[in-house]
């Protein structure tokens, strides 16, 4: 049986730099706080946590003071610098450049619009942390939106300036904004930026050509990964024999009956070693 690793999955930038800074941090000195999941991936949270980083929510913010904190590459609003600030918490930020890129954008829209008339519109997931942050860029008067049926009910008599969050689909952020342009009030104004990481959107294409190579396809991910439930859902489009797993332990013999080569790839949350385990358990299987 021939297994192959995709060389195209695995942490994006944004993740790799977040790690690398945490184990940076944790080699200089013990204990160093993570304010939510460093990655939406357990094995590598656990794995850090033993090196001792302490995963935390947002309440702990009232509750430490004087310590150390990691913000993740997801990025965070402006109330989370504020409360550092006033607990005396020493901020590492490893927030992702381009989600930054786009905080910054968001943030000056909204100051230039003194009246507020404009809809700041966000296509991307409710609650999760990137939006969160963005969304905080607007004092909370963001507009998120998860799909076309949300945009639908977007106010089209006034101005509407869209955004997307990173890892959101090329496709669907496309088609919002045409419905938006055939729908817009000739009175009012439609400006858009296309914000999705390319290094995130550009992987659906590949992900796509590499499970038609293969008989199996394995995607390892995290449960809580919104990223790796769409690149899975890629997957399973091109090659029913696609299999979910996030532990080498849930692979099941049974899945690799007659397979002559199996495919492993992952989520930009998927580190490289979780998938090299995924191959070797392939491999000692009887």
């Amino acid at each position: 049986m021939e297994i192959e690793i995709d060389n195209g999955s695995g942490f994006c930038f944004g993740v790799t730099t977040a790690i690398s800074k945490a184990e940076e941090e944790l080699a200089a000195a013990e204990n160093l706080y993570c304010l939510g999941d460093i990655v939406h991936n357990g094995r590598e949270c656990e794995r850090l946590r033993k090196l001792g980083l302490i995963t935390v929510g947002h309440d702990a913010l009232e509750e430490l003071t004087g310590v150390r904190m990691l913000l993740r590459a997801h990025g965070e609003p402006p109330s989370t610098y504020l409360q550092a600030e006033r607990r005396n918490i020493s901020l590492i930020d490893a927030t992702c450049p381009v989600v930054l890129n786009l905080q910054k954008k968001i943030k000056r829209d909204y100051d230039a619009d003194s009246s507020h008339n404009q809809q700041i519109v966000i296509y991307g997931k409710n609650g999760h942390a990137e939006v969160v942050g963005l969304v905080g860029q607007t004092e909370g008067n963001a507009i998120v939106i998860e799909c076309l049926d949300d945009a639908k009910l977007l106010d089209f008599t006034r101005p509407i300036r869209l955004y997307s969050q990173t890892t959101m689909s090329l496709e669907g952020f496309n088609e919002i904004v045409d419905y938006i342009k055939n729908h817009i009030s000739s009175d009012a104004s439609f400006s858009y930026s296309d914000t999705i990481c390319r290094q995130v959107a550009n992987r659906i294409s590949n992900i796509r050509d590499f499970a038609e190579r293969h008989d199996v396809v394995l995607f390892v991910c995290g449960k809580k990964s919104s990223n790796g439930k769409v690149l899975y859902e890629e997957c399973k489009k091109v090659n029913a024999q696609s299999y979910m797993v996030d532990e080498p332990e849930t692979i099941q013999p049974e899945w690799f009956d007659d397979a002559q080569t199996v495919g492993i790839c992952g989520a930009t949350s998927t580190p490289k070693w979780l998938m090299e385990a995924c191959r070797d358990t392939i491999l000692n299987l009887k």
